[in-house]
């Protein structure tokens, strides 16, 4: 069973120590302390971090797709050819880099500085783990 103290919770949900223990004190997840850390368990941190998603999804009123990976960001640039471009999102810490037709771009009215989402469906994800 994998822990994680506040500390750690906070920074994978990016967010701060003291709001990472309002919401333990809150009850939306639960902690226990070992020694006199508060700790949490990786299966309560992961639920957790799947009901903020879900809420943000529904905040945001977000359209159904069955792409399941959503990054909302902002656009940091545009790189328009002929026929092809390269648009750039910063969703939070992740970049995200998209290639796409010129005339998408143009139909989305992409630029910088424009809110967008990026959406990844793909059938080869590699994972790393810490």
């Amino acid at each position: 069973m994998q822990l994680y103290t506040i500390g750690e919770a906070a920074q994978l949900l990016r967010v701060s120590p003291d709001t990472a223990r309002r919401w333990a004190d809150a009850g939306r997840f639960p902690t226990r302390r070992d020694g006199t850390r508060r700790m949490v368990e990786g299966v309560h941190l992961a639920a957790f971090c799947a009901e903020l998603a879900r809420e943000a999804a529904e905040d945001a009123g977000e359209a159904s797709t069955s792409a399941r990976n959503a990054l909302p960001g902002i656009v940091t640039a545009v790189t328009l050819g002929e026929v092809a471009a390269q648009v750039e999102i910063q969703a939070g810490p992740h970049r995200v880099v998209s290639l796409l037709t010129r005339e998408a771009v143009e139909e989305l009215g992409l630029a910088v500085g424009v809110r967008a989402v990026a959406r990844v469906k793909s059938t080869s994800v590699h994972i790393d783990v810490d």
